[in-house]
């Protein structure tokens, strides 16, 4: 469905990423992690449009995206020209990669701002105090990329059945968490029950493609693997 939202707040979560909340108008309804497609005022050329998941939960009474912001991208220059108070279209909801509410189980590997729609899953999970046992693998370059880190520090205290693992490739001397890129080692120490889990990937092409190899080396069948696909045009 095609609706008109108000933009309410922005918020800023590392250097380059920030989060864009509207108002949710009362007849909208989504499954968590679905994804919007946005347009955007672009000058006199018309409209710009992009798929972005909801990061926002369906417990929650606002609808929120949330984009790593690269200048000199069409896209992202669009977005940092937006303001509070801005009305703007939205087309929704659209997608597959959505929990599963009847799975004990689940493993969540991310990269970077693929973290996005396991906010909304993980937020979804713990308001509605779902028993699904869910563990994160979250990589990213440093401490100061980490997008959330609190919020899912929070929902940790909150869910018992909830963990989050994060590893750095160019950690400082104050990281005393896991290093390198999410692999099998990792994935063995910190999740000894991985054979029983459903995985669900979510983050750049060339690491969704290694996660997807990793998991083969980890004998994961196809079937208990989700993958996060938008459209191409």
């Amino acid at each position: 469905m095609k609706i008109k939202a108000v933009l309410d707040d922005i918020i800023r979560r590392t250097h380059n990423v920030k989060s864009y909340r509207f108002s949710r108008p009362s007849s909208f309804e989504y499954v968590a992690g679905q994804y919007m497609i946005i347009f955007l005022p672009n000058g006199n050329e018309g409209l710009l449009k992009k798929p972005l998941t909801i990061s926002s939960s369906p417990t929650e009474d606002f609808i929120e995206v949330t984009k790593k912001l690269t200048p000199g991208h069409e896209f992202s220059d669009a977005m940092t020209s937006i303001n509070v108070g801005d009305e703007l279209e939205i087309d929704a909801p659209y997608g597959q990669f959505v929990l599963k509410e009847n799975k004990n189980k689940i493993a969540m590997l991310s990269g970077g701002i693929g973290i996005t729609p396991f906010r909304s899953m993980c937020r979804y999970s713990t308001d509605s105090n779902l028993d699904t046992n869910i563990v994160i693998f979250y990589g990213n370059k440093t401490s100061k990329d980490i997008v959330f880190k609190q919020e899912f520090e929070q929902m940790e205290n909150e869910n018992k059945n909830f963990k989050i693992v994060n590893t750095l490739t160019r950690q400082g001397s104050n990281w005393d968490g896991h290093t390198g890129h999410i692999n099998a080692n990792l994935i063995k120490e910190e999740l000894p029950d991985y054979p029983q889990r459903l995985f669900y990937l979510c983050g750049p092409p060339r690491m969704m493609n290694t996660m997807q190899d990793l998991l083969q080396e980890l004998d994961i069948s196809k079937e208990k693997i989700m993958v996060e696909k938008f459209p191409t045009n």
